[in-house]
C-alpha cells in the first residue's frame, strides 16, 4: 500500500483563507514580546519606536505566524485554536518536517491580517529504515487589510508509515 493516494495527490493546491476581525492591536506585541522575553522596548515604548523610524510600536517578527488570532476557529480536540489541514493518514505518525520564514515588513497595531494557507506540494520518500514517508509542503502568506505583503511561513509537514515498506 502506498501513502501517495490519488486523494492525497488532490490536497496539492488546497487552499484556506482566514482574516482576522479585528486590528492586530498593540498589546498583543507587547504580550508576546514578554511570553518570549524579549523586552525590546519596539514592543511597548511608542517614543522609542519612533525614534527608530516606525511609526509606533511594533511586535516580534514571529508573531504573526504564531498567533491564530487571525483565524477564529474553535478549539479542536488537543485544544488547538488555529489552521490544519485536518489530515489523518491512517497508519502513520505526523512529524513537523520544519519552518522557513520570510519576513516583509514589521505587524503594525492598527494591520488586519490575512493569512492565506496553500498546499504546495505532495510527496512520497522512502526513510533509510525502509518506511514510507509522505511529505506536504504548505505555505502561509501574511497579508494587511491594504493587501501589503507582511511575511510568509513555508512549512513541512513528514507523515512517517509506521510499517516497513514491502
Amino acid at each position: 500500500m502506498t501513502l501517495l493516494t490519488d486523494e492525497v495527490r488532490a490536497l496539492e493546491g488546497r487552499t484556506a483563507v482566514y482574516t482576522a476581525p479585528e486590528p492586530f492591536g498593540a498589546a498583543a506585541g507587547r504580550y508576546f514580546g514578554l511570553a518570549v522575553g524579549d523586552e525590546n522596548p519596539l514592543y511597548s515604548d511608542p517614543a522609542y519606536a519612533q525614534a527608530q523610524g516606525l511609526a509606533g510600536v511594533t511586535a516580534p517578527l514571529t508573531l504573526v505566524c504564531e498567533t491564530n488570532q487571525y483565524a477564529g476557529l474553535p478549539a479542536d480536540h488537543e485544544g488547538y485554536a488555529g489552521h490544519t489541514w485536518g489530515l489523518d493518514i491512517p497508519g502513520t505518525r505526523q512529524v513537523r518536517g520544519g519552518n522557513k520564514y520570510t519576513f516583509h515588513r514589521r505587524i503594525r497595531p492598527d494591520d488586519v491580517v490575512t493569512a492565506t494557507w496553500r498546499i504546495t506540494s505532495v510527496s512520497a520518500k522512502v526513510t533509510g529504515s525502509g518506511n514510507e514517508m509522505l511529505v506536504i509542503g504548505s505555505t502561509a502568506t501574511y497579508t494587511n487589510q491594504s493587501g501589503e505583503l507582511l511575511a510568509e511561513n513555508a512549512e513541512t509537514i513528514i507523515f512517517v508509515g509506521l510499517e516497513k515498506k514491502a
